[in-house]
């Protein structure tokens, strides 16, 4: 067992090295040691940044993992996931105003690669709204609703409100399925097509609604639902003037 003498060291010449050359050269379980002693300095954490990584394989796995998982490793407690929490939350702050900063591609795996990671674990359905400009370059990302989704849970009034106080000209609506299987219901196709509508009776564009699941997606875009509800759309308007 070492001495609080001899941790302390360690954990210095952890901390020296990385200020000397980054993590060039840092195993995974020692990266994932540095972060666990931000929130107990004086407390040895190599067993449990080495367990985490065997349980969890990789350090993207263990940054990725639910901090309720990284707690039922032995020795990891509230204080432990202190910088581990920080490390996601800095990244997701920092991936949102990445974001924010340069046109969106339409391309519904990036929207994918941004969100999941944020959404993957999440124990209820979070329904987001992604505001684009003209220039399809994001002006807000907000969460609407919650819940389990259905027509009547989602208001499309709600989400055109929220588009014009956005100045949105197109929007992109992205949701989880806890089950971790993306394809969409009936409630999902429902909802999507009264919101295309509502959109396009206010001329804001529904570029895509993505679903979530278990580190698959599903996107109404590229399977060619939101081009059918458009022209179902404009089927409709054509019969009114008729």
């Amino acid at each position: 067992m070492k001495n609080l003498k001899d941790q302390e060291g360690h954990r210095k010449r952890l901390r020296e090295k990385f200020v000397r050359a980054g993590i060039s050269g840092f195993h995974d379980y020692e990266i994932v040691e540095l972060l666990l002693t931000l929130g107990t300095p004086r407390k040895d954490c190599k067993s449990q940044a080495k367990e985490a990584i065997k349980r969890f394989k990789t350090l993207r796995g263990v940054l990725e993992a639910p901090l309720q998982e990284l707690q039922e490793i032995n020795g990891i407690g509230p204080h432990n996931i202190f910088g581990i929490k920080l490390v996601q939350e800095v990244a997701r702050r920092f991936l949102k105003e990445k974001a924010l900063e340069k046109p969106l591609s339409r391309s519904s795996k990036e929207v994918f690669d941004y969100l999941y990671h944020s959404m993957r674990d999440l124990k209820k359905e979070i329904f987001k709204v992604i505001f684009l400009d003209g220039k399809n370059k994001i002006i807000e990302i907000e969460d609407l609703f919650e819940g389990t989704l259905n027509t009547s849970s989602v208001y499309p009034r709600e989400v055109i409100k929220s588009a014009l106080k956005n100045n949105a000209l197109s929007l992109i609506f992205v949701h989880n399925h806890p089950s971790g299987d993306p394809r969409p219901s009936q409630s999902d196709k429902a909802i999507t097509q009264e919101l295309v509508s509502a959109g396009g009776l206010m001329q804001i564009k529904v570029l895509d609604h993505i679903i979530i699941g278990d580190n698959r997606y599903f996107s109404f875009a590229d399977e060619g639902l939101i081009e059918e509800y458009n022209l179902n759309l404009l089927s409709l308007k054509r019969g009114r003037n008729v």
